[in-house]
């Protein structure tokens, strides 16, 4: 018979005394009697040996037992089936409302959740089970493979949803969600994961509650933190350094959605899994790299929201800079995720600060086209009269490593811009004595190759080379290699949201931000966010559905480059 290894360890959280030793070891008044509070800290299940010494929290996994840093609790035994409890915390929002529960839904659907799963609302809002039902009902589809039990397999998710209403700072309220969520986990090993779909300035009043009382007994605790994460370097480690009073970092699971699209996950597997593009990965061989983000409409009525970051805060420190990083970083040792988020962090931290020099800033102002009027971006009753918050900015940006040194990563993001697309555009230098250059002419950017990688819509990747057009004359034309994924693989692209929140249920953190990383991003952009504020920097305004300020071109022809989105058939 095989011997089975063991390894126990004793988690900070399930020392427990036989006798409590000060007044906070004491059950709170609205917790049940079997949950006392350990050092201030959240609820937890009082339990000891019979030798009165703590319990020591083990879980079975693949016949071996081993300690679980995630949670505490007594011994797990090996033919106790484990559980899941996902608990939306702000259920009556816009985002649980159109992306979270639909993508539970199609994790369900495609039969990804667990076998034994519940999912539970929880706001401020007074509603009933059936209420909750209602409500989620109306943005479900089963739009992947169109099967035929669509209605049938609703019917089951929509059984599984439960609802809590309750204060977000209420110690009561999370109690009651804690009774609940043991009576559904009734016989089974019980994992439970928070999604906290709420402003950041109430996160840490959600987490103190939630960890205190409603964390699961023995399992794992996870909790996944929506942007923003702070405004800037200091209230960013701020924030962190409140969470961490309560969690473990490896406990928060802090959201970037962009990570979680198809071709930001192909970047990976393009670089690393094709020889071809290897050797050319280095400043030796890529002229620049653009990011570009763009939308085409503007804040209608959340302008109140938008104002109070910009879009250097909402996209460009988050988004843009997550798939700079990716795409720039060493080969990692290997795909566990703190060998890839340890390569990201070498890259961020060997960025240059922005200065004032390095960026243009642009808002958009109303604008008459077709007959049709749209408004300017002050124009929303919910911006402050005089704002001068961006809505467009472009910035130039350097890694100063062996790699990149001195190539030039221009990112560019706006709203209410002509068109709506989020792209990598990577710029190959000239053919050194190439000779066609008579052919080519003073055309840097027909002389060049170009890959593009369009992250949305109509998700593509693309090569532009250069080749003979057809005739016996010798004339040169730009074509492009195209993989459109709409037309190679007949499966709808699954929504960013479904693959974030099924790693999160695994324990996969790859494509979550880790505390280090997010201070790292931070610290290159608050220098240039303090001078914007400090300065009241006047930005360019850019009419509604144009191409931006004009003065995104002049900082791309510092460096030599033509954005790449401006086409001159418009194809692309």
């Amino acid at each position: 018979m095989a011997s089975i290894g063991l390894r126990f360890h004793l988690h900070p959280a399930a020392a427990f005394s036989a006798q409590p030793s000060n007044a906070s070891s004491k059950p709170h008044s609205h917790c049940p009697p079997q949950r006392t509070h350990a050092a201030g800290r959240r609820c937890l299940l009082s339990a000891k040996s019979s030798n009165g010494r703590p319990q020591i929290g083990a879980s079975f996994s693949d016949g071996v037992l081993d300690g679980n840093s995630s949670g505490a609790g007594a011994v797990v035994p090996e033919q106790e089936e484990n559980t899941v409890s996902i608990t939306v915390v702000g259920a009556s929002g816009d985002l649980a409302k159109k992306k979270i529960f639909p993508a539970l839904f199609a994790l369900f659907y495609e039969d990804w959740l667990p076998k034994h799963f519940t999912v539970f609302g929880y706001a401020r809002s007074k509603m009933s089970d059936e209420e909750l039902r209602n409500m989620i009902s109306m943005t479900l589809t089963c739009r992947i493979d169109q099967r035929e039990n669509c209605s049938d397999k609703m019917e089951q998710f929509l059984k599984r949803c439960f609802y809590q209403s309750g204060q977000y700072n209420s110690e009561e309220g999370f109690c009651e969600l804690d009774r609940k969520l043991t009576e559904k986990e009734a016989g089974k090993q019980p994992n439970r994961l928070f999604y906290l779909s709420i402003p950041p300035n109430i996160f840490v009043d959600v987490v103190r509650s939630a960890s205190r009382i409603a964390s699961s007994p023995g399992g794992w605790t996870r909790f996944i933190v929506e942007k923003p994460f702070g405004r800037d370097y200091e209230s960013s480690g701020e924030l962190t350094r409140s969470l961490k009073m309560y969690l473990e970092e490896e406990q928060i699971f802090r959201i970037d959605h962009y990570l979680g699209k198809e071709l930001v996950e192909n970047l990976s597997v393009l670089r690393f899994s094709n020889l071809v593009f290897q050797p050319l990965w280095s400043r030796d061989y890529i002229r620049n790299v653009q990011l570009i983000f763009s939308e085409d409409f503007g804040t209608e009525g959340r302008g109140g929201y938008f104002d109070n970051y910009g879009i250097i805060r909402d996209i460009m420190q988050n988004h843009l800079l997550q798939i700079l990083a990716l795409f720039a970083m060493e080969t990692p040792v290997s795909l566990a995720a703190e060998d890839i988020r340890n390569e990201k962090v070498k890259v961020l931290r060997s960025m240059r600060k922005l200065k004032l020099e390095d960026v243009v800033v642009g808002q958009y102002k109303g604008h008459t086209r077709g007959g049709k009027s749209f408004p300017a971006y002050v124009d929303d009753p919910t911006v402050p009269n005089g704002s001068v918050t961006p809505t467009f900015a472009a910035a130039a940006l350097f890694i100063d490593n062996a790699r990149w040194d001195g190539v030039p990563f221009l990112m560019k993001a706006g709203k209410a811009l002509h068109t709506r697309r989020a792209e990598i555009r990577v710029q190959f230098r000239r053919v050194p004595g190439n000779l066609y250059r008579g052919n080519v002419g003073t055309d840097l950017d027909m002389a060049t190759n170009e890959l593009v990688l369009r992250v949305q819509p109509d998700e593509a990747i693309y090569l532009k080379i250069n080749n003979k057009v057809p005739g016996l004359g010798m004339r040169l034309d730009s074509s492009n290699l195209n993989l459109f994924y709409s037309e190679r693989y007949q499966r709808e692209i699954p929504d960013a949201y479904e693959r974030l929140l099924l790693d999160a249920i695994e324990g996969e953190r790859r494509l979550f931000i880790r505390s280090d990383e997010l201070d790292a991003a931070w610290a290159i952009f608050t220098p240039l966010l303090r001078e914007l504020e400090e300065k009241r920097v006047a930005p360019e305004l850019y009419p509604y559905g144009s191409r931006g300020p004009v003065g995104a071109h002049y900082l791309a022809a510092n460096y030599n480059v033509r954005w790449g989105d401006i086409s001159s058939d418009g194809s692309f």
